[in-house]
Formats: C-alpha cells, sequence, structure tokens
C-alpha cells in the first residue's frame, strides 16, 4: 500500500489523550487514523442511502396508504382510557 500524501491535524486535549494511550499500548497511530478516515467515509455514505431510502418511501403513495392503515389498525389495539 502505497502512502501517497500525509496531513496535519490539531489535536484537542481529549484527542492528544488517545494517540498518548495508543502509543503507549504500541498501536500504530497512522493506521488507525487511516481506518478511522475510511469508517466515516463509509457512514457517511451509508446514511446517505438511508436518506435516499426515506425519501423514496416518503414519496411513494402506496407506502404511505400502507403506514396509514398499520396506525389505524394499532390505534385500534390501544386500550380505551376512561375519561374522568
Amino acid at each position: 500500500m502505497a502512502m501517497n500524501r500525509s496531513i496535519h491535524v490539531r489535536l484537542d486535549d481529549a484527542a492528544e489523550g488517545a494517540v498518548t494511550e495508543l502509543r503507549s499500548r504500541g498501536i500504530n497511530v497512522s493506521q488507525v487514523i487511516r481506518d478511522a478516515l475510511r469508517a466515516r467515509a463509509q457512514r457517511d455514505r451509508d446514511r446517505e442511502l438511508l436518506r435516499e431510502e426515506c425519501r423514496r418511501l416518503a414519496d411513494d403513495p402506496a407506502d404511505r396508504a400502507e403506514i396509514l392503515a398499520i396506525r389505524e389498525e394499532m390505534r385500534d389495539l390501544m386500550p380505551v382510557r376512561d375519561e374522568e
């Protein structure tokens, strides 16, 4: 795996403490950071796919009708509260 470039970051106290802890355990901090960047990018992609799916379902009249029908069924299953 070729290392193409380096970046520099300013660490806050918590991040600096994490780096110190990782180094004290012999963990390659650069690899941890690369892994974290890739994981964050994947989470962001996954969230966007989920948003798109939600938008698609929200725009689907058949899906909206099914949701309303389920809500009605659930409402019918709720216990009746005595009004005082």
